[in-house]
Formats: structure tokens, C-alpha cells, sequence
């Protein structure tokens, strides 16, 4: 059974995404799983986006849409996500891609087949939780990359444990269904990016930038 490992939430800082994957031990058959929020806050958004495609080369690479994705591909035609791209950072992805237009023309197709979630046998991994009063077939694709405090402090019933990212906690948060991985990278200027490691045990390992 392969190892799952999971990043979340890079905003731009590719020297931190760059660190953790140098502190990992990869082996051939980990299945990476990075679950959004690859662009804004930080300069690097660009090169971060090339990082993580780069990582298929050598493992199955798992890609999931986050909250600024899903609000920079909606910017131009959405005046709220317009707003929202802007307040998040936007200016700063522009700019590593030099100019808006380009962020479609580089990394469109990669951006156009982010996936909202990842199931297997035991994990969901999705970019901000599930809304836990509805079946995972019928979530609202806005809480899956939105949702807070009405996920994270409440029971789900699905058998497997959920990973997620989008809020940021001062270390990981743990629970018997679920597992936050945002440390606040790219948000404060300290903070780590973390990443999870699931082996085939259950056993759960955590590697900092």
C-alpha cells in the first residue's frame, strides 16, 4: 500500500514547499496530495504551481482546488470573486506570472483540472472541510473549498478521516475524524508549511518547513 502525503495551502512560498520536500524521504510508489491554495500572499505563486506539477515526475501526484484558486478563476466575470482575488493577494500572482492574462495562458489547464476532493478507503482530502449535514455526493462545491468552524467542530459521518487545509491553526489540528495541515503559511511571516505523512499503518508523521 502506498503513502499518501499531503500539502496544502503554499501561497507563493516556494522556498518553504521546496524545504519540506527536501526534508521528505519519497519513495517511488507515494501518492502526493496537494489540496489547494497554491497562489496569492506570497511572490512565488507561479513557480509554485511548476514546483508541484514538476513532483509527477517522480511520484502520482493528487491535485485539489482551494478557496483562491476557485476565487482567481472567477475573478474576471464575478465582481465578489473579483473583490475576493484582490483582498487575497492577487496582485501578487499577477505579478509572478507577469500580468493577469498570463496566469490562464502558463497554468490554465492545470488550474481547469483541480479536483474539489480525494477519496480513498480511509481519507477524504478536500481543501476545507465538508458541510456535515449533507452526504458527500451532495456538497455544495463552495463549502468544500470555503467551509470553517460548522466542519471543523462537528462530527461527519463518513468512515474515513477527512485531511484539509484552508484554516490555519498554530499546529496541527487533530480530532478522532479529522486533521487540519494549514499552519498559515504565506499568511504570517514565521509560519511553517507542513506537510502529512500517511503510511500504510495508520501511523501519521509531520514534516515542517
Amino acid at each position: 500500500m502506498s503513502r499518501y502525503i499531503a500539502i496544502t495551502d503554499i501561497h507563493g512560498e516556494l522556498d518553504k514547499l521546496e524545504s519540506v520536500l527536501s526534508k521528505l524521504e519519497t519513495r517511488p510508489d507515494d501518492i502526493f496530495v496537494f489540496m489547494g491554495d497554491y497562489i496569492d500572499r506570497g511572490s512565488k505563486s507561479k513557480e509554485v504551481v511548476d514546483r508541484v506539477i514538476e513532483q509527477a515526475n517522480y511520484n502520482k501526484c493528487i491535485y485539489l482546488i482551494g478557496s483562491h484558486e476557485y476565487a482567481m478563476m472567477r475573478a474576471k466575470t464575478d465582481e465578489y470573486y473579483g473583490w475576493l482575488f484582490d483582498n487575497y493577494g492577487g496582485r501578487a500572482t499577477a505579478k509572478s506570472y507577469g500580468g493577469y492574462d498570463n496566469i490562464m495562458k502558463i497554468h490554465g489547464d492545470f488550474y481547469r483540472s483541480l479536483n474539489f476532493y480525494y477519496l480513498t478507503d480511509k481519507y477524504l482530502f478536500v481543501h476545507a472541510g465538508i458541510n456535515p449535514e449533507y452526504d458527500l455526493e451532495d456538497q455544495n462545491e463552495v463549502d468544500l473549498v470555503y467551509i470553517r468552524g460548522k466542519f471543523i467542530y462537528s462530527k461527519h459521518n463518513l468512515p474515513q478521516k477527512i485531511i484539509f487545509g484552508h484554516t490555519e491553526f498554530d499546529e496541527p489540528y487533530i480530532d478522532e475524524g479529522k486533521i487540519g495541515i494549514d499552519l498559515g503559511c504565506g499568511k504570517y511571516p514565521n509560519a511553517h508549511l507542513c506537510a502529512l505523512i500517511l503510511d500504510e499503518n495508520g501511523k501519521e508523521e509531520f514534516i515542517y518547513s
